[in-house]
């Protein structure tokens, strides 16, 4: 769905898709090969199973049937990247998945669960001050703080829906501009012009973004030229 071979020149991680929002076990094969070949760190991006709705509907699931589901999509592609001699280093629940557990604690503590039974050196990723990141610290795990230049804040911190108009910034300058203001400043601009502190570990860069690789070349450029150096967090 996205642009994922030339992505790989311009990022340091990336969350690989573990078939249940997208992907199949041939996509998933063929994206750790590229990855190994670039030299891009790789996550489980484990999200809910809903191919249809690309796993950005919210659906009722109680904790215990969203720390299997994380489990066995972390395994899966812990496993396909085993067979590469690759290994996984951090867990990003995707879309849906991940905003609500980012809000509700008790489902971020079954994705930290999951996380930890299954590989506690894996990194944990969420949205800065997030049940998420709070439940991977409980657990013991390493945790970043994840911030996305192209989508739109609310005042509280979360990501602006996705329903709501302005919700995914295209305009590539001011997009450049808000990566570099988050990492270097340690804040974003919310949709009512409030500025809203975070920590910026990791950036977010969504594949299936129309210009995402032309996006991703210009945001490493940017960040580069602010004295920014980008690297994997194994590195």
């Amino acid at each position: 769905m996205g642009q994922d071979a030339v992505l790989m020149d311009s990022i340091s991680s990336a969350n690989v898709a573990c078939g249940f929002h997208a992907g199949d076990p041939g996509a998933m094969r063929a994206t750790i090969a590229l990855a190994r070949e670039k030299g891009v760190a790789i996550g489980a991006h484990p999200g809910f199973q809903d191919l249809v709705g690309f796993g950005r509907r919210e659906l009722k699931a109680t904790p215990a049937e969203v720390e299997d589901l994380v489990l066995y999509q972390v395994a899966a592609l812990a496993g396909m990247a085993s067979a590469q001699g690759v290994r996984l280093q951090h867990v990003k629940a995707h879309g849906a998945l991940y905003n609500m557990a980012c809000r509700d604690r008790a489902l971020a503590d079954a994705i930290a669960r999951a996380v930890a039974a299954f590989d506690r050196s894996l990194i944990l990723f969420g949205l800065p001050n997030s049940e998420l990141l709070r439940a991977g610290e409980a657990a013991g795990l390493s945790v970043a703080a994840e911030v996305f230049a192209d989508r739109a804040y609310d005042p509280d911190g979360s990501l602006t829906s996705r329903t709501k108009p302005g919700s995914v910034i295209h305009d590539t300058p001011k997009v450049v501009e808000r990566a570099i203001k988050m990492v270097r400043d340690k804040q974003v601009i919310a949709v009512n012009g409030s500025a809203i502190a975070l920590q910026a570990d990791t950036i977010c860069l969504h594949g299936d973004t129309p210009g995402a690789a032309a996006l991703a070349r210009e945001i490493r450029r940017g960040l580069e030229s602010a004295g920014i150096r980008i690297t994997a967090l194994r590195n």
